[in-house]
């Protein structure tokens, strides 16, 4: 497990440009105001999906005129030619899509990908992410990259303790967490719902938002050998 990080980090448990049918996102709003620039450089990392094409257009859709967009690409496709991870450090977000926590965490090792995410996040870039983009920056998490929902203790350890995203979306998400945590097969740690997001900064909490009403976060303790729930309070944001 790595030390937490120097900087900014934004975890969603779901939602984001990634669950709107049209691109429109209060939490994704948030994240451009947080830069605090009219136009902010803002890198989509697929990995997690293969560097899907798809998720990669919707992602350019999305933020189309509000953002200077790039992609990094690591697998090297007919669209997007391998990028060097070093393009990271002239980003002012850099923002992780879903899809297999596991196989993300192994490509960007080979890729030398966590040193530089680390650097840049010192620099000021905000890191960000959902789903995998959530689970990654934690010691542990609860993942669904094997086949049925397991726990994986090999986080990047940016962040302390363990996640599970889409905590009250997905079938079984909420029961298994409980348990991992309650036995300490996971550390405790944090529980977000979809449409759900936290920001953190140098590794402490600082608040957590949503962008659909009844979409609560949690802290997860272990107590007797139970997982305990927790509610944090949540600002409900505004769309624009």
């Amino acid at each position: 497990m790595s030390a937490a990080i120097r900087g900014t980090i934004v975890t969603l448990g779901g939602g984001g440009f990634s669950m709107s049918d049209d691109g429109t996102s209060a939490i994704d709003d948030l994240l451009l105001d947080l830069t605090g620039r009219e136009r902010p450089k803002v890198c989509f990392v697929p990995t997690a999906s293969g560097d899907s094409l798809d998720y990669s257009s919707h992602f350019e859709a999305a933020f189309a005129g509000r953002a200077e967009t790039s992609v990094l690409s690591l697998f090297g496709n007919r669209v997007y030619d391998y990028s060097d991870p070093e393009m990271l450090r002239d980003q002012d977000v850099i923002y992780v899509g879903g899809g297999s926590t596991a196989n993300l965490l192994a490509i960007w090792r080979l890729h030398g990908v966590p040193e530089v995410l680390r650097a840049a996040a010192a620099d000021g870039t905000i890191l960000a992410g959902i789903s995998a983009g959530m689970n990654c920056w934690f010691d542990a998490s609860s993942t669904d990259s094997f086949g049925p929902l397991a726990p994986l203790r090999d986080g990047l350890g940016f962040l302390p303790g363990s996640a599970c995203p889409h905590y009250l979306g997905e079938p079984g998400r909420r029961e298994k967490y409980l348990d991992w945590v309650g036995s300490g097969t996971l550390p405790e740690g944090i529980a977000a719902d979809d449409f759900s997001a936290l920001i953190w900064r140098d590794g402490e909490l600082v608040e957590a938002v949503s962008e659909q009403p009844g979409r609560p976060v949690f802290q997860v303790e272990r107590r007797d050998g139970v997982g305990v729930e927790r509610e944090i309070p949540v600002r409900q944001l505004t769309a624009r």
